[in-house]
């Protein structure tokens, strides 16, 4: 920061209740503030209206600040309230006056404008975060509070102002680079270096204000060559079932409760990256969890993965078998190579759910490929077709390690499982190829094979459902239908999900009808009867159709 004294100070008075003075800020601080006015630079002096700080919670459904209408989303401010009351000891607050900092933005409005102009054209900045910031602009900046009167907090390092602490989303910003400081000696190599540092920050687009402008126009006005952000990536609102997540409430599903559902947390990171609101908001559905864990995971890329490598152990020892590709297996090595550099891409521009769905298309080709030449049926032929069942297996497992690879970002244990399954060799594990290439070469030996997912139940679910839907239990589908005597509909899926489950429904009943035609083992036929009828289910369910109970055979 400066030293020179700040030419942003000045005072002002401000009415506002305490229900807009919430903080819950941890302990940072700018490396090299000093603890004086005259090193904050784009601060001014005010005053504002505040009930005593020891009330700790006003209204008993409207106590965070400025909470808004779950249904119709108007804010709500606390002193418009009639007749307001302490939640823990039912007095009625009083409206005080109170002296506190604001930051000056108007004093820094046209160098937020330059730094704009230069930064966000040919970034990766997302639109919302654009659009946001420009309504800000478009309406003029305002002086923003800084402080709050709170028992907690990082205390004001300013005279008179002791009493203070700091507003949590003025403080928390400035803690990134204080964690940084804290961590290494040279933070200023990433925060004080802003040509050869590009940064990128994640957050919902509430707090876009906070960080493409409250903290810019900050760092901006201590003058002191601090590295702004480079790319602004905002989400949507992510909603729960049919409403919006709330914690008081006990709706929706929160980090410290998810371990335990006793679903791993690599099925969690998928599904939620896999409904990431990018673009528009999304909902968490409990049904729409098991149907992609289901469909997805399980039948698709957990199929195609263990195929490949059971294929390698019983059919070849565990050791990769040599491959003499045809045109079809270079056709194949051409669209895989396609979806990673469209991965790639993707990635590049910070598209994380449409990345993630590029995995899935590579294994669907997988196990397409699979299904066309039957490396099972092959392997009991001819000198020749033994030499393509195993073509199409090293192929297959090759494409299996290059996923483990793909999905390291998005499900790390599943992507370690799948190396250790693999015996991957530690570059594979590391380094991602613009081009497909098979790592795996002939005589590879393979570790032991087993699945990697496990199927979500229905009553799993709907347990699961009834736990964490608070006030919305009555609107679970599946709830419905185990109290009315009409069958469940629910809502249908897109018309690619559609089509997946109809191929995997194919491909299913393809794998009973040439069982029941070899006469295999009555429990290994029941077993896969079990999974067609399982995929049927999904397709109604995505369909939206009404799930069938199954009727027993008539007497005669």
């Amino acid at each position: 920061m400066c030293s020179s004294p700040a030419p942003f100070l000045m005072s002002t008075m401000c009415p506002i209740s305490e229900t807009s003075l919430v903080a819950c800020s941890v302990l940072t601080s700018l490396p090299g503030t000093p603890a004086s006015a005259s090193g904050t630079p784009s601060i001014c002096v005010g005053q504002m209206s505040t009930v005593p700080p020891q009330r700790p919670r006003l209204w008993r459904r409207v106590s965070p600040p400025r909470r808004s209408c779950d249904k119709c989303g108007k804010l709500i401010n606390a002193i418009e309230l009639k007749k307001p009351q302490c939640k823990v000891c039912r007095s009625c607050p009083v409206v005080r006056s109170s002296r506190h900092l604001f930051l000056d933005l108007p004093k820094l409005e046209d160098r937020l404008e330059e730094w704009l102009e230069k930064t966000v054209p040919g970034s990766d900045w997302t639109p919302n975060a654009r659009f946001i910031i420009r309504s800000w602009l478009r309406d003029g900046l305002k002086p923003r509070c800084i402080t709050r009167d709170l028992k907690w907090g990082t205390p004001v390092p300013l005279e008179g102002f002791e009493d203070k602490v700091f507003y949590v989303w003025f403080d928390a910003t400035f803690g990134y680079i204080s964690i940084t400081a804290n961590y290494t000696d040279q933070w200023e190599r990433w925060w004080k270096n802003p040509e050869q540092v590009n940064l990128y920050q994640f957050m919902a687009k509430d707090n876009v204000p906070f960080h493409g402008l409250v903290f810019p126009c900050s760092a901006l006005g201590a003058e002191d060559n601090y590295t702004l952000v480079s790319h602004l990536i905002a989400t949507e609102y992510l909603n729960y079932e049919d409403g919006k997540f709330s914690k008081s409430r006990g709706v929706g599903v929160f980090g410290d409760m998810a371990q335990d559902t006793g679903i791993p947390a690599d099925i969690w990171r998928f599904y939620l990256l896999y409904i990431r609101p990018e673009g528009q908001d999304s909902a968490f559905s409990w049904t729409d969890m098991l149907l992609k864990n289901n469909s997805e995971l399980l039948n698709n890329l957990g199929n195609f993965i263990n195929r490949a490598g059971m294929f390698v152990s019983k059919f070849f020892g565990g050791y990769v078998p040599e491959m003499v590709l045809t045109s079809d297996d270079q056709r194949l090595l051409a669209h895989v190579t396609l979806e990673l550099q469209h991965y790639h891409q993707l990635l590049e521009k910070v598209r994380i759910r449409d990345a993630l769905r590029s995995i899935l298309t590579i294994s669907r080709y997988g196990n397409q490929y699979i299904q066309v030449n039957e490396p099972w049926k092959r392997i009991k032929g001819n000198e020749a077709d033994r030499q393509r069942a195993g073509t199409v297996t090293g192929l297959a497992v090759n494409i299996a390690a290059l996923l483990s690879t793909m999905l390291q970002p998005y499900m790390p244990t599943v992507s370690s499982t799948i190396a250790t399954q693999l015996q991957l060799p530690p570059p594979a594990c590391s380094i991602l190829p613009m081009d497909f290439l098979c790592i795996l070469p002939a005589g590879h030996q393979i570790g032991t094979v087993s699945p990697l997912f496990q199927k979500l139940e229905n009553d799993q679910i709907e347990n699961l459902r009834q736990r964490f839907g608070g006030g919305q239990l009555e609107e679970s589908p599946m709830l419905k239908a185990k109290v009315s005597p009409k069958p469940a509909v629910v809502e249908r899926a897109g018309p690619q999900q559609i089509q997946v489950l109809m191929d995997e429904v194919t491909k299913q009943g393809n794998i009973v009808r040439e069982l029941k035609a070899q006469k295999a083992d009555k429990n290994q036929i029941a077993a896969e009867v079990a999974k067609l009828l399982d995929l049927k289910k999904q397709l109604a369910l995505a369909e939206g159709k009404p799930l069938e109970t199954p009727k027993g055979k008539k007497k005669k």
